[in-house]
């Protein structure tokens, strides 16, 4: 069941086609991959689900009905430009937030009590936020977008300014918010997070939708007929006409080889062909990463 939906969206301004008859659906209790290159239309898309902007045809869908402007009071939405008053102090600065969100004085400061100590930075709530580095700032941000438990969450490279200390402690709690039910849009470069953390993703590039699908069926998809087999000791398989050897690497007793086959081949075949060099450990197809795949399929589309 798709917790939100945008049907055929189109956005112009002036002459720029923004958005082009573009489509997601985002299952509920998933993270959504929202991905493209620079000036793909990504941002106007989540603008338009913010109802920041509106779309100039077609239609967006929260739980089955039509998106109504009070519905932004469900939606959680941590920008990449950040939005935080720099000469308040970040406790009052988190409370107004939350209390803008519907929440009671008294369960905004339950709740930010419950995140400030999470996060470890209790410390922090009498500062004014010009005093904090830009890491510390968006993990303050973050705790104002996810407070008030919204049904869907929008994350906007929301990695930017951390280092990979903090990137993994907010990966964690993003994990740790989609098992307790939240739906999450999740926007980045950085294809390494899409593989950790993605189920579906959809790729827009010139405006327009130009893959979508779940992570693990895209990277099979993809994969390039390459295989892995890992051998006990330092083995020596020979190519032939069924397949050529790409990489070899002997490392703790092991042999770490890497084949591509040339047609219609049958892996049985192989691992035979392995088994005659010594004992096989492994036998795995090498599935392509999500930044190869985007780079490909971008690329293809210029």
């Amino acid at each position: 069941m798709s917790l939100f939906e945008a049907k055929n969206i189109t956005k112009q301004f002036g002459s720029t086609v923004a958005l082009d008859n573009v489509s997601i659906s985002v299952p509920e209790q998933c993270i959504f991959g929202l991905l493209g290159p620079n000036g793909a239309g990504k941002t106007t898309l989540i603008r338009i689900i913010n109802q920041i902007t509106g779309p100039d045809s077609g239609e967006l869908f929260l739980d089955g009905k039509k998106l109504k402007p009070e519905d932004v009071m469900t939606i959680g939405y941590l920008p990449e430009e950040r939005g935080l008053y720099k000469k308040m102090k970040v406790g009052e600065q988190a409370l107004y937030f939350a209390q803008l969100k519907g929440l009671s004085r008294a369960e905004a400061m339950k709740r930010l009590k419950y995140w400030f100590k999470k996060l470890e930075i209790v410390d922090w709530w009498g500062k004014k936020v010009e005093e904090l580095s830009k890491g510390m700032q968006q993990k303050v941000q973050f705790v104002t977008t996810v407070l008030h438990e919204p049904k869907l969450l929008i994350f906007d490279e929301p990695f930017t300014g951390f280092d990979p200390v903090n990137v993994n402690i907010i990966k964690n709690e993003i994990l740790f918010l989609r098992e307790r039910g939240a739906t999450i849009i999740f926007s980045t470069h950085n294809m390494g997070s899409v593989e950790e953390l993605c189920d579906n993703i959809t790729l827009i590039n010139k405006a327009k939708t130009i893959m979508e699908g779940s992570v693990d069926d895209i990277r099979r998809q993809w994969a390039a007929n390459e295989y892995e087999v890992v051998m006990e000791g330092e083995a020596v398989i020979e190519g032939n006409g069924q397949f050529k050897i790409l990489e070899k690497q002997t490392e703790n007793n092991k042999t770490s080889i890497r084949i591509k086959t040339t047609g219609s081949v049958d892996t049985n075949d192989i691992i035979k062909t392995a088994v005659k060099s010594g004992r096989v450990i492994s036998f795995n197809p090498v599935l392509p990463s999500m930044n190869e795949i985007f780079i490909r399929v971008v690329e293809t589309r210029n």
